[in-house]
């Protein structure tokens, strides 16, 4: 078994130090848009870099989907924290809807979360292939 092999001992503490580090970036982001003198990009990169690494494990180790609402959420979270980046106007309202929505995804139930985006379709409800038309030269 390798070092950061799936459910590894190594990778289960690798995932705590990413949160850590994840949670500490958000404070900071925080303290930055109440007016903390840090770096104007400084706290959204760890956001970004912490939230990226971390959903990429997510991914791996298949606890995350993109194609259901926990996975568009983190996806729509990093833009978030990208728009803040780029728009400081904004970063207050944009880091308080942040708050908010992750709690709220973080937080609901198993059955809310893993919800598709969009639903998936039974095989039995999806339309038909319409038929390739056949090229004339082809055999």
């Amino acid at each position: 078994m390798g070092l950061l092999a799936r459910n590894s001992e190594a990778e289960r503490w690798l995932a705590v130090l990413l949160r850590a580090l994840h949670l500490s970036s958000v404070v900071a982001l925080g303290a930055q848009v109440m007016g903390a003198p840090l770096g104007a990009h400084t706290a959204p990169a760890w956001v970004l870099g912490t939230g990226g690494v971390m959903l990429a494990m997510d991914l791996r180790a298949g606890r995350i989907a993109l194609r259901e609402l926990a996975g568009a959420a983190v996806l729509a979270k990093l833009a978030l924290v990208a728009w803040m980046a780029l728009d400081a106007a904004r970063a207050p309202w944009i880091f308080w809807l942040l708050v908010l929505g992750s709690a709220i995804t973080s937080h609901a139930p198993k059955h809310f979360r893993h919800w598709p985006t969009p639903p998936r379709q039974s095989q039995s409800q999806r339309p038909p292939l319409p038929e390739r038309p056949q090229h004339p030269h082809s055999p």
